[in-house]
């Protein structure tokens, strides 16, 4: 198989002890640089992690996705980066293709199909349906925005390649409810930062209401059966905390 060495793959880790050895074989069927991004890790993520022949960096976690993939752009030396997840793993047509466009030199911003699986199982439709994610890029010329549901930004066209990311997300029902829980604060912070203001009837009534019509009907979440039920009314119910928790760090700055 083609490989990629000018390129590098970053991925963020705390506490990533179960995956982090999987995520760098993975990575390094395409490189053999694998830069980890650890943000206090107090298991044996980055004793694993150097192990298995990649290079460690150290970043205090401020809840802001965003500040570590873009601290990560310091610590690079090769003319492209990939950002992986640690519970992502790329199928062997996406490597094949991610070497092909490294070794074209064709400079874009490529669109990765992501394929989740949580609970033991795959899904096809709703919250967890298939999405994609921009994460191959040159480093430089683009920067990530965003403290959550990061997003990168840059000065190329955006492509999509062919090949997916298989994402190994949550385990347990806990950990699902305990991220949603983490990311609806740190979207309310994230909010308030950047002047945003919340309205009782758009924000409180409307937008939970087609958060659930956009992931049940549109998304045809309800052929995931009750699962497909419970996931789509948790994402309203995330939506609402999000815009209820902007409403109380408003009235507490008043």
């Amino acid at each position: 198989m083609e490989r990629a060495d000018n390129l590098t793959v970053v991925i963020l880790t705390k506490n990533e002890e179960k995956d982090i050895v999987d995520a760098i074989r993975n990575a390094q069927k395409l490189t053999d640089k694998v830069l980890i991004v650890d943000s206090g890790s107090t298991d044996k993520t980055v004793a694993l992690a150097e192990a298995n022949n990649a290079k460690v960096v150290n970043r205090a976690w401020d809840n802001d996705f965003a500040a570590q993939r873009n601290f990560a752009l310091q610590h690079v030396d090769t003319d492209w980066i990939l950002y992986l997840d640690a519970d992502e793993r790329m199928n062997d047509e996406l490597i094949a293709n991610i070497a092909k466009i490294i070794a074209s030199g064709k400079e874009a911003m490529y669109r990765l199909e992501r394929r989740n699986s949580a609970f033991g199982r795959d899904f096809k439709y709703g919250v967890l349906g298939p999405d994609s994610v921009v994460r191959l890029f040159p480093a430089t010329g683009v920067i990530w925005e965003g403290k959550v549901h990061e997003r990168p930004v840059g000065e190329f066209v955006e492509k999509t390649l062919k090949g997916y990311l298989k994402h190994y997300t949550y385990a347990s029902f806990e950990g699902y409810l305990d991220k949603m829980n983490k990311y609806s604060s740190i979207g309310a912070v994230d909010r308030n930062l950047r002047g945003k203001k919340c309205s009782v009837l758009k924000d409180l009534v409307f937008r939970p209401l087609f958060a659930f019509f956009k992931m049940y009907v549109l998304k045809a979440g309800f052929l995931e059966g009750w699962l497909g039920f419970v996931l789509c009314l948790n994402y309203a119910n995330y939506t609402l905390n999000k815009y209820v928790k902007l409403k109380i760090v408003e009235k507490q700055n008043d």
